[in-house]
């Protein structure tokens, strides 16, 4: 059941399956203003503000997909999230957005007890604190908001299945099928240590390579487990889906269901360390189901579907330096190694390099912002408020 195939029905509809299938028949542009590298939130972001203020946009993006770490796994009743799930009260930027696009965000369901696995597999459950009490999640998944930021844009705009294999500083961006397009400015979205795979000509100076590759990308050696079931039933017996465990394989599980209960999901984070996730899918899934059942009871031995998404696996989110988690985190920035490069042609917008909430949607969104200013000239509008 690995490997699901994700939603492309949204709030959008119909509108986004044309929309989606009319990205694989459009051809690379000759020359635009701005070429982004990237398709996942701060890409679109940015797109979207330079295409508002009349700028001339083209995004490439190497998966056959638009989103980037914001995935969704597919079920009868609605998606289930597989990358990124919440936000926070306070951020302002993803809130509206939110708003701007006419999603709906709900708090994250807490009511119920919390349970804890200990290292032999036994269950203990009591009132202890739901850790992601407080915060929000869409409902239909955050896959709204990349459907609700590409059905904004021109569809001869976006390129899915087109990854750059390298930029000139005259402009030239080329792509791995041998086109090639010229801008007069570039902005590279792909993680940092993706991006340093890239080819540049002439190559930047080694503290620029140096400060892109030490840039960890936020979760990328992670692995999330999804499981959907006809009901939540968990809740039925007084339970939050809030759960920890020294045993495994999950090491934290949340109730990952939409509005109301529907659809109805648990999911949780791996703690297999990534080099030993390799090759065991199979396995990882039986296990994961296993545990489910220990802890919430032999309803969760038979979800209608399941998913398990190894970041780690991912080229387009995941480098060889990803493969460890990262302890705690990171004390996101733009380095100044990253600014002012090739007289000011070349931007790097990734969350990582956010000034405020890096490693977050909030923080993918204020790069964008904050290379749409720099190109413009002035501060951009907020999203979906101009």
């Amino acid at each position: 059941m690995q490997g699901e195939r994700p939603s492309r029905t949204g709030p959008h509809g119909l509108r986004t399956l044309r929309w989606a299938e009319a990205m694989s028949k459009t051809r690379t542009p000759p020359k635009t203003d701005v070429a982004i590298v990237g398709g996942g939130l701060s890409g679109l972001a940015l797109a979207e503000m330079l295409h508002r203020h009349g700028v001339d946009v083209q995004l490439f993006e190497a998966r056959t997909r638009l989103g980037g770490r914001i995935d969704s796994l597919r079920a009868p009743d609605g998606a289930v999230d597989l990358g990124p799930s919440w936000f926070w009260p306070g951020q302002h930027r993803i809130a509206e957005l939110t708003a701007a696009l006419g999603l709906r965000a709900f708090p994250q369901f807490a009511l119920g007890d919390v349970c804890v696995e200990d290292e032999l597999g036994r269950v203990q459950r009591g009132r202890g604190f739901a850790s992601m009490e407080g915060a929000f999640r869409l409902a239909g998944g955050l896959t709204g908001l990349i459907e609700g930021l590409a059905v904004r844009l021109p569809q001869d705009r976006l390129h899915l299945g087109c990854p750059v294999v390298g930029l000139g500083r005259d402009g030239t961006v080329n792509l791995a099928n041998g086109d090639i397009c010229r801008a007069r400015q570039m902005v590279v979205t792909a993680p940092p240590r993706v991006a340093a795979n890239l080819g540049f000509d002439p190559a930047l100076a080694p503290e620029t390579m140096r400060a892109l590759s030490a840039i960890p990308t936020w979760m990328a050696g992670h692995a999330k487990f999804v499981a959907v079931y006809d009901r939540p039933f968990w809740r039925d017996a007084g339970l939050s889906g809030d759960a920890s465990s020294r045993r495994g394989p999950l090491m934290e599980m949340h109730d990952a269901s939409g509005p109301e209960g529907t659809p109805a999901a648990l999911f949780g984070f791996l703690g297999i360390p990534a080099a030993q996730r390799a090759g065991r899918a199979d396995d990882i899934t039986a296990e994961a189901l296993r545990q489910l059942g220990r802890i919430f009871g032999p309803e969760a031995l038979h979800p209608g579907t399941c998913s398990l998404k190894d970041w780690s696996r991912d080229p387009e989110t995941a480098t060889d330096l990803d493969q460890l988690p990262t302890a705690g985190h990171p004390a996101y920035h733009l380095p100044t190694a990253l600014t002012g490069l090739w007289d000011g042609r070349l931007h790097f917008a990734q969350t990582e390099t956010a000034r405020d909430m890096g490693g977050l949607m909030e923080g993918a969104l204020d790069s964008a912002e904050r290379v749409a200013a720099q190109i413009l000239g002035r501060p951009a509008e907020p999203l979906g408020l101009g």
